[in-house]
């Protein structure tokens, strides 16, 4: 394969709407502190929170049982409701003990149209909060402030483990959880926040464009599957017209690049091998678009992540 590596800037993105990236105020100049990485954790955990509570508030546990999940699933989901309050009680407290005023919470809309859908999207924000504290970790100055996100990752872990299994799914598909930087979590988060107040503290994030799995994309699928990510309401194309556009998969020991194609409404690409002594593709995965093929970095990010599902035997 040869290397290239191109900045976002030589894409050009055509789009009816903007995409969201202007919903929290941004301040990207500034060094990242605790007090910021907190906010932003709390950022999370309310969204996490009011997603939970807004479902218990309409579903019951019959609707539960209607969908085909046992009682149980209905109770031990309260039980994730109260752990993510209480993650927004904790990090709210130790932000106001640091001096710091926390975020609050935002207006959202999940699009959640009944249990299994509800259950669904539960599934990928829990991976993606687990995706979010993981990558936080290193830029985490403060030794208590590290544990304690430890200590919230671990749980969100569970969550997100007893989800997947609850929908059929393998509740720990791969060795290895993949970190997510700053700005690819909030390009996630981003779709669902309508607004946000005024107020609230400045947090250094943006959002980039979304990606969106294809619906047409096969049930099961595994490393050379041919899937579509989709461009929802913008066409991204690079500059010249002819550069060579990659598909990068997140790992936690770097990213693994495949070439695109583009598409009518997105780019397709094959899920590629991964090089010996490279963490594997499995489970819920995370590819962004980019001009790069050596490295990721917010400055060579065209779109994404996008998340897809990618059912890898490792035994």
């Amino acid at each position: 394969m040869k290397f290239f590596c191109l900045t976002a800037a030589v894409f050009a993105v055509a789009s009816a709407a903007p995409y969201k990236n202007n919903l929290i105020a941004v301040r990207q100049a500034a060094p990242i502190t605790d007090a910021d990485i907190l906010n932003y954790a709390l950022t999370l955990e309310h969204l996490e929170d009011k997603f939970y509570r807004e479902a218990l508030a309409n579903f019951t546990e019959s609707d539960f049982t209607d969908a085909g999940f046992d009682a149980s699933v209905y109770a031990n989901i309260k039980e994730v409701s109260a752990d993510e309050t209480t993650h927004v009680a904790f990090l709210t407290g130790a932000l106001k003990k640091a001096g710091a005023t926390p975020v609050q919470e935002c207006t959202y809309s999940f699009g959640v149209t009944d249990v299994k859908s509800f259950l669904a999207t539960a599934s990928i924000l829990e991976g993606v909060g687990v995706s979010a504290y993981l990558g936080a970790a290193a830029d985490i100055m403060s030794k208590n402030y590290l544990t304690a996100a430890g200590s919230i990752l671990t749980v969100e872990s569970r969550h997100s483990s007893y989800i997947r299994a609850s929908l059929g799914e393998s509740p720990f598909p791969s060795p290895f959880d993949v970190p997510l930087d700053f700005d690819e979590v909030y390009t996630l988060a981003a779709p669902f926040i309508v607004s946000c107040p005024s107020d609230n503290p400045t947090l250094p994030v943006k959002a980039f464009p979304a990606l969106a799995a294809s619906p047409d994309n096969p049930a099961n699928v595994t490393t050379g599957t041919k899937i579509t990510l989709l461009t929802p309401g913008y066409t991204l194309t690079a500059a010249d017209g002819k550069s060579q556009v990659y598909a990068a998969f997140i790992t936690v020991t770097g990213p693994v690049f495949t070439p695109a194609t583009a598409v009518d409404g997105g780019y397709s690409f094959t899920v590629p091998e991964v090089p010996e002594g490279t963490a594997p593709i499995s489970g819920q995965s995370y590819i962004v678009l980019t001009g790069c093929n050596t490295t990721v970095s917010d400055d060579t990010v065209a779109a994404g992540p996008g998340v897809v599902e990618i059912t890898n035997l490792l035994a």
